[in-house]
C-alpha cells in the first residue's frame, strides 16, 4: 500500500515542521542540481526558512550573475506591462527592484567582512575566497607601484641634491683659492708700490776744469756752493736738510 497524499497545509506542530523542512529543502536542492546538469539550465534557488535561515543553490558560481539576469528579464516584462499603467505603479516597480537590488550587495558586503557566512555553501565560499584573493592581489599590485613611484620621486631629488652638493662644493675651492692668493697680490701690489729711489748721476767735470781742491777752475767757493744747492733741488729724491755747502 502506497502512501498517502498529504494534504498541503501548514504542521502545527513544530518539531514535525522542521524535519519535514529539512527533507524537503534537501529534495528541493537536489532536484535543482539535477535539472541544472541534465537540462543545461541556469539554476538559482533562494530559501529562507521560518527563523530567517538563508539556503540558496546556484548552478552559476555566481549567483549575482543570474539575479542581475532576472532582473533585467522581468524589468523588461514590468516594463512593457507598464506601459499601459499609471506613472505610480512604474515607480513602485523600481522601489522594489532597486530594493532587492540594495539588499543583495548589503548581503556581499557583509560576507566579503566576514560576517553572515553561515547560510553560504561550500561552492559559495569557494567564490568567496578567489574574489577576495583576486581583490587582495590587486591591492597589493596598487600598493607596490605607488611605493615604485615613491622611490623613483626620491632618486630624483638624490640627484637633484647631489649636483647642488657638487656645485657648492666647487664654489667653496674657489674662494679658499681667492682667499689664499690674496695675501700674495698684496704683498706684489706693495712691493711695486715701495720702488727704489733711482739717485740721477752727476756729470763728471773734466779735470782741466777742475783746479787742485777739485773745485772748477775760474769759479770762487761761493759759485760752487750755488752749483751744489742747484743740483741738490734738481735731485728731487734728496731731502733738503740733507744738503749742506761744503764750507760748512
Amino acid at each position: 500500500m502506497g502512501r498517502g497524499r498529504v494534504q498541503l497545509k501548514r504542521i502545527e506542530n513544530k518539531i514535525n515542521r522542521q524535519v519535514t523542512f529539512s527533507k524537503r529543502r534537501a529534495g528541493l536542492l537536489k532536484k535543482a542540481n539535477e535539472i541544472s546538469v541534465l537540462c543545461d539550465a541556469e539554476v538559482a534557488l533562494i530559501v529562507f526558512s521560518c527563523k530567517g535561515k538563508l539556503f540558496q543553490f546556484s548552478s552559476d558560481p555566481c549567483m549575482e550573475k543570474i539575479l542581475e539576469r532576472y532582473e533585467r528579464y522581468s524589468y523588461a516584462e514590468r516594463q512593457l506591462a507598464a506601459n499601459d499603467q499609471g506613472p505610480n505603479e512604474n515607480w513602485t516597480l523600481e522601489y522594489a527592484r532597486l530594493k532587492a537590488r540594495v539588499e543583495v550587495l548589503q548581503r556581499n558586503q557583509r560576507n566579503f567582512m566576514g560576517e553572515d557566512l553561515q547560510s553560504l555553501s561550500l561552492k559559495e565560499l569557494q567564490n568567496l575566497e578567489q574574489q577576495l584573493d583576486s581583490a587582495l592581489k590587486q591591492v597589493r599590485s596598487r600598493r607596490n607601484q605607488l611605493i615604485y613611484e615613491d622611490i623613483s620621486v626620491l632618486q630624483k631629488k638624490e640627484k637633484t641634491l647631489q649636483e647642488q652638493n657638487t656645485m657648492l662644493a666647487k664654489k667653496i675651492k674657489e674662494k679658499e683659492k681667492a682667499i689664499t692668493q690674496q695675501p700674495q697680490m698684496e704683498m706684489q701690489n706693495n712691493f711695486m708700490d715701495l720702488t727704489p729711489f733711482v739717485v740721477a748721476p752727476h756729470h763728471h767735470q773734466s779735470s782741466e776744469n777742475l783746479n787742485m781742491g777739485g773745485f772748477p777752475q775760474g769759479r770762487n767757493d761761493g759759485e760752487h756752493n750755488e752749483d751744489m744747492a742747484a743740483n741738490a733741488r734738481a735731485n728731487t729724491l734728496l731731502p733738503p736738510w740733507m744738503i749742506r755747502p761744503i764750507n760748512e
